[in-house]
C-alpha cells in the first residue's frame, strides 16, 4: 500500500482517485474545497486544506488538472507540494500540458532527488469512471517501472513513449485526430440527414467497417439527437490543439486541416458551446 496525494478533482482526477482509494492510503486536495469533501464522502481517503503548510510525505503525488499555469502553480514551493516530496517521491502528471512546462518541472524534481512522469491519459470521462483508460508517459524509463502498479488502477493501455515530454507530444497526435475525426462525423450525419437513411441502419452497418472509431462507437447517436451534455469540453480541446499548434511550428509542421477545425470550434463558442462536448461541432451544420 502506498501513501498518495492526489491533486485535481475535475471530472477526470474524481473517478481517477477513487480507483487508487480502493487499494492505497489516499490523501486529495482540490482548489474548490466541496469537491475534495464530495469526493470524501464516496471514497475511503482524507482532504488535504492545503498543499504548501502540509507536513505529509507522499510515496506518489499525482496531479490532474487544468493548464501550465495550474501544473506550475500546484508543483511550486509556495503554493504547491514540493514540501510533500522526498528523494522516494514520484510525481505523475495526468494532465494535459505543454511539452515545455513538463520538461521543466522534470528538470525540478531531479535536482530534488524525485520522479517526474508526465502521463496524458485518453478515453474521456466515460474511460475514467471505467477504469479504462489509455496512458502515454514520457520521463524514466526507471520511474515509469516503478510506477507502473500506481498506472494500472485505472489505466488499460500503458505506454512508455520515451523521454521528458513525450507523452504530452503523444497526447498532442492523439488531439489532432481527434478533431479530424469529429470533423468527418459532423459532416456525415450532416449528409445523413439529408436522406431518408435512418441513422440506427446507417450506424450498425458502418461502425462495423472502415470507418469505425471510438468518437463513432460513443458519440455518433449522441450527436444525431443533439447531446452534448458530457464527456470533453470545446474549452479544452481548443486548449489542446493550441499546443498542438506551439509545438508544429517549432517543428516546421503545418497543421492545415487541424486550423480549420480549431476555428470551426471557435464557432461553437460563440454559439455559446464552451463547455459543450467536442462532438458538438456537428451544431455549426445543424443549427
Amino acid at each position: 500500500m502506498y501513501k498518495i496525494l492526489f491533486i485535481g478533482l475535475g471530472k477526470m482526477g474524481f473517478p481517477m482517485a477513487g480507483y487508487l482509494s480502493h487499494q492505497h492510503d489516499v490523501y486529495v486536495y482540490n482548489r474548490t474545497k466541496s469537491k475534495s469533501e464530495t469526493w470524501r464522502k464516496k471514497y475511503s481517503g482524507q482532504v488535504l486544506d492545503s498543499l504548501s503548510n502540509d507536513k505529509n510525505k507522499f510515496d506518489f503525488i499525482i496531479t490532474c488538472v487544468g493548464n501550465d499555469n495550474d501544473l506550475r502553480e500546484v508543483t511550486s514551493l509556495e503554493n504547491g507540494c514540493l514540501n510533500c516530496i522526498d528523494q522516494n517521491t514520484i510525481l505523475i502528471d495526468h494532465s494535459t500540458v505543454s511539452p515545455k512546462v513538463v520538461r521543466e518541472i522534470y528538470k525540478k524534481l531531479h535536482e530534488l532527488g524525485a520522479g517526474f512522469l508526465d502521463a496524458p491519459v485518453s478515453g474521456g470521462q466515460e474511460g475514467a469512471e471505467k477504469g479504462k483508460l489509455s496512458i502515454m508517459v514520457g520521463g524514466s524509463e526507471e520511474t515509469f517501472n516503478s510506477s507502473k502498479e500506481i498506472l494500472k488502477s485505472y489505466g488499460t493501455k500503458i505506454k512508455y513513449m520515451g523521454k521528458s515530454g513525450s507523452g504530452q507530444l503523444t497526447k498532442i497526435t492523439n488531439q489532432i485526430c481527434i478533431a479530424g475525426i469529429l470533423q468527418g462525423l459532423s459532416e456525415s450525419i450532416y449528409f445523413m440527414k439529408q436522406t431518408e437513411l435512418k441513422p440506427n441502419d446507417v450506424f450498425e452497418v458502418i461502425s462495423s467497417g472502415g470507418a469505425q472509431s471510438w468518437q463513432m462507437d460513443n458519440r455518433f447517436m449522441t450527436m444525431v439527437k443533439g447531446e452534448f451534455d458530457f464527456g470533453f469540453t470545446v474549452d479544452h480541446m481548443r486548449k489542446d490543439l493550441s499546443i498542438a499548434f506551439q509545438e508544429a511550428e517549432k517543428n516546421g509542421v503545418t497543421l492545415e486541416v487541424t486550423k480549420i477545425v480549431d476555428n470551426f470550434y471557435a464557432e461553437i463558442q460563440k454559439l455559446g458551446g464552451n463547455k459543450l462536448d467536442t462532438s458538438s461541432l456537428v451544431k455549426r451544420l445543424t443549427k
